[in-house]
């Protein structure tokens, strides 16, 4: 069953202007035309993807421009056959762009119109949105109440903030710190905004990871174990924000992600999991948007990430989550007091919203597999269910502990005892034959294992000085995959030849970087040429960490 909350129809904005008394009508006439007046717009679609944020486009000689009053940037209502949006207003001099008897719309606008091209269109001023006051009050470092938060997240959802104002509250949000109260209400009124979904099933697990930590694609391993056990997983994934390769990217080497609710449900309903995008599911749609503002500046706070994670799990009907908590010194969480924090801030916020929570704190020293980047990664993935002999065992072992820990939400499995129920389903091959269903199901694309579609241009890395890797950077590492491309175009990204511990000669190759484009590959090359991300010394300074695994 599903619920879609219903975000309400926007008042239309008041017909009086600045100095206009109820029967002036003269100084109307003189100010604004009347509506009857002027000669419907007609739709045009302008070719610009402005990246999930509706912009409208008028030109400046337009009669409704002039009779509006609209200023550049302001939000604009644009209504036809009962259907509305709302979008950011530019405005254009340029008549090839649109003229003056259209209206333009972007690529994202458009869609979410949903009518055609030529169509009669009205556009109005937009009502500013009601909780401008609250957000006002976060920047001067108030503390928020629930209702606060639920106003706030209900006009961003309703895309009712500029990117101006939503940058402001997001970075109002990372700067003052929202308490651990905040941030529940914060998670909860993003969980309630859009579908909830409710799988008439118990328990209904999912699997998490907060990032920061390259190649680590355990999701795509422990999504087909778990689901051969018959455990109930609907993985849902995001995009990149600030790494070479989402989940959802890397799977989408495989097959399609970008999938409608309806096949999305089927497909979990007939194969007990799924790896899919989770912008198409309308979860917790003001995530979405919020993390079209975090990525370019890289934000990514504890409260907020605590509330993107745990929102999105609640509304995709999870009743048990695993968490995977990375820490290390070039991972997000960089000391195990702050893992510590993290982890009871998350518990608090997931026990509060009845969800049962397994925080797991794992080594985030180093990459996990060999690949950065979405081909790379998915080529990991497919040798480790295939029992490839150059599969890499970190990234086995990893998904091992993470698929046992949650086979352990199953009240039949015995504490301690999934970890060797994992391996069974790997070994035995049931794990890659539900990983096979599972991608023939999303609409499987063509993979050849042994030749993999990697970006045509290359250069390898090599080492400086002999000795032993004692250290890798993951940030800038990170960094170097996404100078050379990825996550777009998928085949971008870095291939790691050396680990921590590995002993190096000078000249050895220490990893091969992956690019599209000669610009690319050369900004790449020129950050591995300022710093190549590997520290290499001695053995004995080697920095171990006490995790969990």
């Amino acid at each position: 069953m599903t619920q879609k909350s219903d975000p309400g129809t926007p008042n239309k904005p008041a017909s009086t202007f600045p100095g206009e008394e109820a029967g002036q009508g003269s100084v109307r006439d003189a100010q604004h035309l009347d509506d009857d007046t002027l000669t419907p717009l007609l739709l045009r679609r302008v070719g610009i993807d402005t990246y999930r944020e509706n912009v409208a486009y008028l030109h400046r000689d337009c009669a409704h421009y002039r009779a509006e009053g609209f200023q550049a940037l302001s939000k604009v209502e644009v209504r036809t056959n009962g259907h509305r949006i709302l979008a950011s207003l530019n405005v254009v001099d340029d008549p090839a762009i649109v003229a003056c008897h259209q209206l333009g719309l972007s690529e994202d606008a458009f869609k979410a119109l949903g009518e055609v091209e030529g169509h009669p269109v009205s556009i109005s001023q937009a009502e500013p949105p009601a909780s401008i006051p609250a957000l006002h009050r976060k920047i001067a470092g108030e503390r928020l109440s629930r209702q606060d938060l639920k106003n706030i997240i209900r006009d961003i959802a309703e895309l009712r903030y500029s990117k101006i104002e939503l940058t402001a509250f997001l970075v109002a949000c990372s700067q003052g710190e929202l308490d651990r109260e905040e941030v529940f209400y914060l998670s909860d009124a993003m969980s309630l905004v859009g579908r909830r979904l409710d799988w008439h099933e118990h328990p209904v697990v999912d699997k998490h990871c907060i990032g920061g930590i390259p190649g680590n694609r355990t999701s795509m391993l422990v999504v087909p174990i778990v689901a051969a056990h018959g455990l109930l997983c609907p993985k849902t994934s995001s995009r990149a924000i600030t790494s070479p390769s989402g989940t959802a990217d890397t799977m989408e080497v495989l097959a399609k992600v970008d999938l409608p609710f309806h096949t999305l449900e089927e497909i979990v309903r007939t194969h007990r999991g799924c790896l899919a995008w989770g912008g198409t599911s309308e979860l917790s749609p003001a995530d979405d948007v919020m993390i079209a503002v975090e990525r370019p500046l890289y934000l990514d706070s504890p409260g907020q990430m605590v509330a993107s994670i745990l929102s999105k799990k609640v509304a995709a009907g999870s009743t048990h989550l695993l968490l995977d908590l990375p820490v290390g010194p070039h991972a997000k969480v960089r000391s195990m007091s702050e893992a510590r924090r993290l982890r009871k801030l998350f518990e608090f916020v997931a026990g509060r919203m009845g969800l049962v929570l397994d925080v797991v704190i794992t080594d985030g020293s180093q990459p996990i597999g060999r690949g950065i980047g979405p081909v790379l990664e998915a080529r990991d993935v497919m040798r480790v269910l295939t029992h490839h002999a150059d599969a890499p065992n970190d990234l086995r072992q990893k998904a091992l502990r993470l698929a046992g820990r949650m086979l352990e939400f199953d009240p039949d499995v015995r504490g301690g005892d999934g970890f060797g129920i994992a391996r069974d389903i790997l070994d035995s091959g049931r794990a890659l034959e539900k990983m096979q269903a599972i991608i023939h199901a999303q609409g499987g694309m063509p993979f050849d294992l042994e030749h993999p579609p990697l970006a045509p241009h290359r250069f390898e890395v090599m080492a400086t000085q002999a000795g032993v890797v004692t250290g890798i950077d993951n940030l800038k590492l990170a960094r170097i995959a996404r100078l050379a491309g990825a996550p777009k175009p998928a085949g971008a990204g870095v291939d790691l030849l050396k680990r921590i511990g590995d002993t190096v000669e000078v000249g050895e190759p220490l990893y091969c970087v992956y690019a599209a484009h000669h610009a690319e590959m050369a900004f790449a090359r020129q950050s591995c040429e300022r710093d190549h991300a590997f520290n290499i010394g001695r053995a004995d300074e080697i920095t171990r960490l006490n995790v969990e695994f």
